[in-house]
C-alpha cells in the first residue's frame, strides 16, 4: 500500500474517532478498532461516508490473545501500520478504601499492559522499515491525580514511563514515541455531568472552557508527521492551562 497506516485504538466515538478521521482527511488509510462488531461496522461507515480511505477492525486491547490475532491478520493483509495511536481506556473510579481489587488490575490491565502488548508487537515491522510513530493517550491525571481515580492515575502515569522509555529504544530506528495528556475534553463521559459539574470543572481551567477532540486530533496529526521528525519521549498537556 503506497498510503501510510495508522492504527487507532479505541476508534469508534470521542478522542479516538476524531484522530481517525483527521489523519484520514490528511490522507492517512486508517484502521480503527472497537470492542465489539458493531463498532467496528460503525467505523467502516463513518469513514466511507466521508469517502476515506480506512476501515473498523474489532480488537480487546485488554486480552493479549486478541491483540495477536489482529497483529496476524493485518500483517496476512499486508496492513501492519507505521503509526500506532494508542487511544483505548477504560475508567472504573473509586475511592481507593472502597476500589476492588478488579478495578485495579481491570484498569491496569487494559490501559497499560495492553499498550505494552500492541507495542510489542507493533513496532517490530517499524524498526525493520526504519519509520514509525507511536502515540500514546495518557491524561492530566496522570500529572495531577484526581480524587477516586488512584488506578486511572496509575496506569496513565505508567504510561507515561513507558512510553519515555520505548523511545530511547528505538530512536535510533527513526520511530518517535510521544504522550498526549488531555485535560477534560468534551466527549460521552463528560456529557454524563450535570451543568452545575461542568460549570464547576470548567472554573478551574485557565481557558474558561473544556477542550474539543477534535483539538487532541489536531496534536496527533502533528506528531504523526514528518514535521515532528525530532520530537520523541516528550509529553504533551492539551488542557487549557488546567496544570
Amino acid at each position: 500500500m503506497s498510503k501510510k497506516i495508522a492504527l487507532i485504538t479505541g476508534a469508534s466515538r470521542g478522542i479516538g474517532k476524531a484522530c481517525a478521521m483527521a489523519l484520514a482527511a490528511q490522507g492517512y488509510f486508517v484502521i480503527g478498532t472497537a470492542t465489539t462488531e458493531a463498532g467496528a461496522v460503525a467505523i467502516t461507515s463513518f469513514l466511507k461516508e466521508q469517502d476515506y480511505s480506512g476501515l473498523g477492525c474489532m480488537l480487546n486491547i485488554g486480552e493479549k490473545a486478541s491483540i495477536e490475532s489482529c497483529f496476524n491478520r493485518l500483517k496476512a493483509d499486508e496492513m501492519l501500520p507505521d503509526i500506532l495511536i494508542n487511544n483505548a481506556g477504560i475508567a472504573r473510579d473509586n475511592l481507593l478504601l472502597r476500589m476492588s481489587d478488579e478495578e485495579w488490575n481491570d484498569v491496569l490491565n487494559t490501559n497499560l499492559t495492553g499498550v505494552f502488548h500492541l507495542c510489542k508487537l507493533f513496532t517490530k515491522p517499524m524498526l525493520k522499515k526504519r519509520w514509525g510513530r507511536v502515540i500514546n493517550i495518557s491524561s492530566v491525571s496522570a500529572l495531577m491525580g484526581n480524587p477516586g481515580q488512584c488506578n486511572y492515575a496509575a496506569a496513565k502515569a505508567g504510561l507515561i514511563g513507558f512510553s519515555k522509555s520505548l523511545a530511547k529504544e528505538v530512536a535510533v530506528r527513526n520511530i518517535t514515541v510521544n504522550i498526549v495528556a488531555p485535560g477534560f475534553i468534551e466527549t460521552d463521559m463528560t456529557d454524563t455531568f450535570t451543568e452545575e459539574q461542568k460549570a464547576a470543572i470548567c472554573k478551574t481551567i485557565p481557558m474558561g472552557r473544556m477542550g474539543k477532540p477534535e483539538e487532541i486530533a489536531a496534536m496527533v496529526v502533528m506528531l504523526a508527521s514528518d514535521l515532528a521528525s525530532y520530537i520523541t519521549g516528550e509529553t504533551i498537556q492539551l488542557s487549557g492551562g488546567l496544570i
